[in-house]
């Protein structure tokens, strides 16, 4: 393992544990650690250890590796503790801590900068040429510019990072011969990330342009243009319902006082809720019509498009490889939400195509993977999956889908409840897997991925516990929460129950995402293709028309192979609907 530390625009590599370039580290430029780590990409080229892959990206991010020639291995320091100790909070010195069996909270902190920050302790007792401060902590300031000044200092801080990283190698192989490789693989993630907001995502600039005009109207002149248009969208809606007019359709309660006087009686105002009354009332069918305008045009309008598509024509916003939750990646400026009517927007640039690959039925195939369940695994061979399962049961398919899921999400009541228990009885490894998640889940008790991600239960419900989920949702705006207090003991805890046992597999899952995404990356890269989207279960590869086909089958190939290294046999079938488009919306769903 190769350290590679930069400090604005100063860097150091190797130094500590590991090899490194000829001649022994180099410390200088970012140029310079480019020019001594590009020979060493060649063949089985070492893994680097950064403390997180944004912090390494103008090294990543060089024109030298723009090309064939990339970083593939790589330690990344923020991501392994993310895995070790669950949560979003991974600076070097709480990973430090974490690793060398220290009180966190005893940890030094770097001042603020507040001007009524008095208690601010850099730690910098002890030797002041060295990264560690009181009691063995590491140096709140000791991988940054404040404190790395020299080149004896930046050579002492990456070997500081070194040994933090075997340090965690160590401790994730204690937690599971897996976890280990699923640090490789969300290090490997996280540098996706850096790829995937340097390069965007294609857009048809002239088809946004008019697909934002169908909801939004023209490019408003002014403000008050703006404000216009925006009334008389709430007119269309309000022309349904005379001596309503002074309704604010931005406001939930409001919404349902006006549906209530028109006979549509709902609990909130969000999309799903409203549905079923599409044909109740015409104001119904408006309202749910007027939201998918409203968020294109205040979240995704013309302003959107100027400030987050580039002179390039490419969606740009950050990334990351986690979520702090149960390891999602995440993506902003609408990356990871684009409204459906926007995807026609989203298409190939000259001579290119879009690769597109969605996992088919993931997470039940994610639970036979990861309870071991032979039963389970042996419905896997099958493209759909819910047709041996219903065979078994003896129930039609849907009922069957509706077990499975209702399994995961423990939903118990109505025919699912039924169904429930017969899959019980048909696998009953999967389902133990479930119900001790869902124990666990009632006392708050931690839980880790079958790759070794710590689940923070007792956090992460605490964070659930303070409110309900917001009623708006992506197609809901100006929707609001309901307090817990509303709730009574035995529904709260069944809650708790259920996000632990979804958790638990939809944690299993992103592993499984990240570690085919990263293979992905791998495969293609000598077709000169590239992830440009990771979205939930989907990849998009934006490659050259000639080499599509190729290209489509390292995507499944690569599935093939990142779900026997995850799994660790062929057991359990993991599969992908592939299409090869020019445009995201001609996929299939």
């Amino acid at each position: 393992m190769l350290p590679l530390l930069v400090v604005g625009d100063r860097a150091v590599l190797g130094a500590g544990a590991g090899g490194g370039p000829p001649g022994g580290p180099v410390v200088g430029t970012v140029a310079d650690v480019v020019d001594a780590l590009a020979p060493l990409l060649e063949g089985d080229a070492p893994r680097l250890v950064v403390v997180d892959a944004a912090s390494a990206a103008p090294v990543l991010a060089h024109r030298r590796f723009a090309g064939r020639q990339r970083v593939h291995r790589l330690w990344d320091v923020a991501e392994a503790h993310r895995l070790l100790a669950g949560g979003w909070a991974a600076d070097p010195g709480l990973a430090w801590a974490h690793v060398a069996g220290l009180d966190p909270a005893t940890r030094p902190r770097s001042a603020s900068g507040d001007l009524f920050d008095f208690a601010a302790d850099p730690g910098a007792e002890g030797d002041p040429g060295s990264p560690y401060g009181r009691g063995g902590h590491l140096r709140p300031d000791a991988l940054t510019g404040s404190w790395a000044t020299t080149p004896a200092r930046l050579l002492a801080a990456a070997d500081a990072l070194a040994r933090l990283a075997l340090h965690q190698v160590e401790a994730l192989g204690a937690v599971s011969s897996r976890a280990v490789a699923t640090a490789h693989a969300e290090s490997a993630a996280a540098l996706l990330c850096v790829e995937l907001e340097r390069d965007g995502l294609p857009l048809d600039r002239p088809t946004a342009l008019e697909l934002i005009g169908l909801s939004a109207g023209p490019p408003p002149r002014d403000e008050a243009d703006a404000a216009a248009t925006r009334a008389q969208r709430d007119r269309d809606v309000l022309a349904h319902a005379p001596g309503w007019e002074s309704t604010d359709l931005r406001n939930p309660a409001q919404v349902r006082t006006l549906l209530a006087a028109h006979g549509v009686s709902v609990p909130s105002t969000r999309a799903h809720v409203l549905e079923p009354f599409r044909r109740t009332h015409p104001l119904v069918e408006a309202l749910l019509q007027w939201r998918k305008d409203e968020r294109i045009a205040t979240t995704y309008g013309y302003r959107w498009l100027a400030e987050h598509v580039g002179p390039d024509d490419r969606l740009r916003g950050a990334w990351t490889a986690c979520d702090g939750a149960a390891g999602r990646m995440t993506a902003q400026n609408g990356l990871h939400n684009l409204p459906a009517p926007l995807r026609p927007a989203v298409a190939a640039a000259d001579g290119h195509v879009l690769v597109r690959a969605d996992l088919g039925q993931v997470e039940p195939r994610v639970l036979a993977a990861v309870s071991g369940d032979p039963a389970f695994a042996e419905a896997t061979r099958a493209d759909d999956l819910y047709a041996p399962v219903a065979r078994k049961l003896g129930v039609p398919r849907p009922t069957a889908k509706i077990a499975v899921l209702a399994a995961m999400y423990g939903q118990r009541s109505g025919a699912a409840g039924e169904a429930l228990r017969d899959l019980e009885r048909a696998y009953p490894v999967a389902m133990r897997l479930l119900d001790d998640a869902y124990a666990a889940g009632v006392a708050g008790r931690p839980l880790r991925t079958v790759g070794g991600r710590l689940l923070p239960l007792d956090r992460l419900l605490r964070a659930a516990d303070a409110r309900e989920p917001a009623s708006a949702g992506d197609d809901d705006p100006g929707g609001g929460e309901a307090p817990v207090g509303a709730r009574d003991r035995s529904a709260l805890d069944a809650g708790r129950g259920r996000f632990a046992r979804n958790a638990v597999i939809q944690g299993a899952a992103a592993e499984l995402f990240k570690a085919w995404a990263a293979t992905v990356r791998h495969a293609v890269l000598p077709y000169d293709a590239a992830i440009v989207l990771c979205l939930h279960d989907e990849l998009l590869v934006h490659a050259p028309e000639q080499h599509a086909a190729r290209v489509a089958g390292l995507v499944e190939r690569s599935l093939t192979d990142a779900a026997r290294r995850w799994t660790g046999s062929d057991r359990v079938r993991f599969v992908a609907e592939t299409s090869v488009v020019r445009r995201w919306s001609e996929a299939k769903d």
